[in-house]
């Protein structure tokens, strides 16, 4: 595909520096970008790259202030790095609009509803009342099970497998290999030391513009629903487990453990390999910090959080109440050495 720089900045609502008519085919970095490909410029520290890059068309900011001559054709907008994104998701879309029909070999159970210009993959397979939105597509390998009710122009990746009754709502993204809906970590102790497995009748509800990294897990709920609420976005290699809720536009990063039936709200940013435990409460615009061990319900909202308390919980506690103290016990120390140097003055 290929786009002239006034059909780009008509996307973008830009003003266009240099030859209107200049036209790209791709996509690169401004460090290396080469003739016929689009760059952006958004950090400063790769301002000097503006002056030496190939890249025909260049994505900067309006203000930014141009220190030597450019060859490139520049499109100033309000913000560069959004309006880069904007182009990147409107190409994909061109590319997946592209995918229609159903390839063969692939399964589709004669009582699924199949909506309008869809795409579904060779070795797919589509079980028993399950329903595919208008636009959607549906990636070689993927698994639909019984019930299950995928929106319009949701995409679904390869190797995906989400089990029956599970609800996947519009505009949303599943990546390769993750898995929706498998059972919840149910397990009752008994008298004899064996453990027997507690039934998981419920199911994962994942709503509208939601995006789910490869290969993370959502467990279903023992009764009632998993819920990943409308824009939530989870990055890859994440567990969420039974009876979970994420509020809308809350972002996760990778390797994250949710324990089950923790309720985090809308707008919390959750860094890499934090780990949530079961049962709390985390308040809307809460922020997690990577590696951070969160054993205690947040309750006000927009609190910053860090660090890791996975030592026994007693002793975990008595630590971080020291902590806190040590300003007084510092001042105490002092005080305690100043009374300790006039006496052995008067000696």
């Amino acid at each position: 595909m290929e786009f002239t720089a006034t059909q780009i900045a008509q996307i973008l609502q830009g003003v266009i520096e240099g030859p209107a008519e200049t036209s790209v085919k791709s996509f690169g970095k401004i460090e290396e970008a080469t003739a016929s490909q689009l760059a952006f410029l958004a950090n400063p520290k790769y301002e000097d790259f503006l002056y030496t890059t190939q890249a025909s068309i260049i994505i900067i900011n309006k203000s930014q202030i141009l220190k030597k001559p450019i060859s490139s054709t520049l499109i100033r907008v309000d913000d560069a790095y959004t309006a880069f994104a904007k182009l990147l998701e409107l190409y994909q879309q061109l590319q997946v609009q592209e995918l229609t029909g159903i390839q063969e070999p692939s399964y589709i159970h004669p009582t699924a509803v199949i909506g309008k210009d869809v795409f579904i993959g060779a070795f797919a397979y589509v079980g028993e009342h399950a329903t595919i939105g208008d636009g959607a597509k549906v990636f070689p390998n993927a698994y639909v099970g019984n019930r299950v009710s995928i929106g319009n122009n949701s995409v679904i990746h390869s190797g995906v497998k989400i089990y029956h009754d599970c609800k996947i709502g519009v505009a949303t993204i599943i990546h390769a290999g993750s898995i929706i809906g498998s059972d919840g970590f149910g397990f009752a102790p008994q008298n004899d030391g064996t453990y027997k497995k507690v039934p998981q009748l419920g199911n994962v509800v994942i709503e509208d513009h939601v995006e789910i990294g490869a290969n993370t897990t959502i467990d279903r709920a023992t009764i009632g629903s998993t819920l990943i609420r409308t824009g939530a976005k989870l990055d890859n290699l994440i567990q969420v487990a039974h009876n979970v809720e994420i509020g809308n536009n809350t972002v996760i990063a990778a390797q994250t453990g949710i324990s089950g039936s923790t309720k985090i709200g809308k707008n919390v940013m959750i860094g890499g390999q934090a780990g949530i435990g079961g049962h709390l409460q985390i308040a809307d615009g809460t922020k997690v910090s990577g590696k951070s061990g969160v054993t205690k319900s947040i309750k006000k909202p927009n609190t910053a959080v860090t660090g890791n308390p996975a030592f026994e919980l007693k002793a975990s506690l008595k630590n971080q109440a020291m902590v806190r103290n040590l300003p007084r016990l510092e001042q105490k120390i002092k005080a305690l050495e100043e009374l300790v140097s006039q006496l052995s003055k008067k000696d």
